[in-house]
C-alpha cells in the first residue's frame, strides 16, 4: 500500500535534541522503513524541517482505523523497535505532535511516488515540500469548503498538485500514540527547487480570487501551520508537477 491509497494517515512531527537529526533520519531509513511496511503500513514522506533544524516530520498510512490498532500493536510490540526503538528514543525531545488524518471529500490524492532509494542512498535535488495544517472548529462546514472551492484555487496558482486531508476523528486506535485534539484540514505541494517554490508563492499572491479566500479564512477563525521540508534520501513522496 503507498501513502496515496491509505484511508487513515498520521502526520508526525519530532523536535529532537540540539543536533540529533542525522542518527535519527539514519537508524529510521535504514531499520524503521521496511519493517512497518511489512506489517501493512505504508510510510510516505521522510523529512527534515528547513527552518528547523531539529525537527523531523513524517506521514503514515494505514487502510483503516482498526487496521491502524493492529499494527502499531504489532509493531510497537515486536523485535524490530525492541532492538532498535531505544537508538531513535534518545534523539527525540518531544514525539506526540500527531494529526490523525482522513483524505478529503472531495478527495484530492498526491500523485503515486515514485520507487524508494535503497538504504545509504544520498538525499537527491533540492524538492521544497510544503504542507500546511489549517487548523479550525468543527461544525461549519470549513474542510468541505476548503476541499471544494480553495484547493482548486491552490492548485491552480501554484501550479503543481495540491493533496489535501482532514481530521479522522474516530477514536484513538492505539493510544499509546497520542493524538492532537485539533480539527485540521492539511494541503501538501511539492516544488522542484527553491525558485519554484518562491514563484509559486508568488504567483499565489497575485491571483485575484487570493485576498478573498484569505479574508474568508480569517472570518472563519482559521489558523495556519506551516511546515517548509526538505526531503530525506529515502522519503516516499508525491513528486514535482
Amino acid at each position: 500500500m503507498l501513502i496515496t491509497d491509505a484511508s487513515v494517515v498520521e502526520l508526525r512531527q519530532y523536535v529532537l535534541k540540539p543536533g540529533a537529526a542525522d542518527a535519527l533520519v539514519e537508524v529510521f531509513e535504514a531499520e524503521l522503513v521496511e519493517s512497518q511496511e511489512a506489517l501493512g503500513m505504508a510510510i510516505g514522506g521522510l523529512f527534515r524541517d528547513r527552518d528547523d533544524a531539529d525537527r523531523f516530520v513524517w506521514m503514515r498510512g494505514f487502510s483503516s482505523m482498526e487496521a491502524r490498532g493492529d499494527a502499531l500493536g504489532a509493531f510497537y510490540g515486536g523485535p524490530v523497535w525492541k532492538q532498535h526503538g531505544p537508538a531513535a528514543n534518545a534523539t527525540m525531545v518531544d514525539s506526540d505532535d500527531v494529526l490523525l488524518l482522513r483524505p478529503s471529500d472531495p478527495p484530492h490524492p498526491a500523485p503515486a511516488p515514485g520507487p524508494r532509494a535503497p538504504v545509504g542512498a544520498a538525499a537527491r535535488g533540492d524538492e521544497w515540500v510544503v504542507v500546511t495544517a489549517w487548523l479550525h472548529e468543527p461544525g461549519r462546514g470549513t474542510c468541505s469548503w476548503l476541499a471544494e472551492h480553495v484547493q482548486p484555487l491552490l492548485t491552480s496558482a501554484l501550479g503543481t498538485t495540491v493533496a489535501t486531508w482532514r481530521t479522522e476523528p474516530a477514536e484513538n486506535t492505539f493510544p499509546a500514540l497520542p493524538v492532537r485534539p485539533d480539527h485540521a484540514f492539511v494541503w501538501a505541494a511539492t516544488f522542484a527547487d527553491h525558485a519554484s517554490y518562491a514563484a509559486a508563492l508568488a504567483a499565489l499572491d497575485r491571483h485575484p480570487a487570493w485576498p478573498r479566500t484569505q479574508t474568508a479564512l480569517d472570518a472563519r477563525g482559521v489558523l495556519a501551520e506551516t511546515l517548509r521540508l526538505r526531503p530525506t534520501a529515502r522519503s516516499s513522496h508525491a513528486p514535482a508537477g
